[in-house]
């Protein structure tokens, strides 16, 4: 994988990449989610680009680390991350939501193996990274599991079955990342089912927990450096306060871009905000 710099110069081309390429897909399909692609591109650029271990992906399931996009339908960001350091084509990025594309609307394993799991039907994927990580630990191998989940996600049940398993069964191996920008489908999140504030609910079950600016990316490094350092048995659980659209002034912030597709003096527009051009 990429490796982080001295500083976050090379981390911070790597997201203006993955949110180029976020648009880029969209427009062409004329379909997608960018609000919520747009506020994890952080994220998935400091895991890429340096969360997870050199040489990761060439390793054994068992002693690999692994990236799970509970919140599928941010698809798009998972792949432009994914092509930005290599691991599929960047010209197949032009295909996304095509019939017979490998990419479709949400990440669909049997068609993409380079993704970990089919995600789309919110709340199941940090059911399946407990269950991964598990069979990790109980074999004592080294691979970790790294769940991105959105705020909004958390209305799930199953994610709190998942957060209670996750904490008895001791699961230091287990990282959660909540997108939290505060806007889900519908509506502000706390307009919907406020459940805020995360971090003592999280606390509660056993997490160790480390809330931070998903957009900072000197701060995401440093805080997947502490989720590797902490002892203990505890899962960790990283609190990403994000904004929805970030990077594209007239999506920032804005439910209805949840799922909508750009015109072309939109995505002009979007394209000379991200690029700085």
């Amino acid at each position: 994988m990429v490796s982080r710099d001295a500083g976050t110069t090379r981390l911070e081309q790597l997201s203006k990449n993955i949110r180029i390429h976020i648009l880029e897909q969209i427009y062409q399909a004329g379909s997608g989610h960018p609000g919520g692609s747009l506020s994890c591109a952080d994220i998935l650029a400091a895991l890429y680009g340096y969360g997870l271990r050199e040489g990761s992906e060439k390793s054994l399931p068992i002693d690999r680390d692994h990236v799970i996009l509970s919140k599928g339908h941010a698809a798009p960001a998972l792949y432009a991350a994914l092509a930005a350091v290599d691991i599929i084509p960047r010209e197949e990025l032009r295909t996304l939501r095509q019939l017979g594309s490998r990419l479709q609307g949400h990440p669909d394993r049997s068609r993409l193996p380079q993704v970990e799991m089919s995600t789309g039907s919110l709340g199941q994927g940090l059911s399946v990274g407990v269950g991964l990580a598990w069979r990790i630990k109980t074999k004592g191998r080294r691979g970790r599991v790294y769940v991105v989940v959105g705020d909004g996600e958390l209305n799930s049940g199953q994610v709190w079955e998942a957060i209670m398993l996750a904490g008895v069964l001791g699961l230091s191996n287990l990282v959660a990342i909540v997108d939290a920008n505060e806007i889900q489908n519908d509506g502000p999140v706390a307009s919907i089912l406020d459940i805020r504030p995360y971090g003592p609910k999280f606390v509660a079950f056993g997490w160790a927990v480390r809330e931070l600016d998903g957009h900072n990316l000197a701060e995401l490094c440093d805080s997947l450096d502490w989720s590797r350092s902490q002892e203990g048995d505890a899962p960790r659980m990283l609190v990403a306060h994000t904004i929805k659209g970030r990077g594209v002034s007239f999506m920032e912030g804005k439910a209805e871009w949840h799922s909508h597709a750009l015109s072309q003096e939109q995505y002009e527009l979007a394209m000379e905000e991200v690029s700085g051009r």
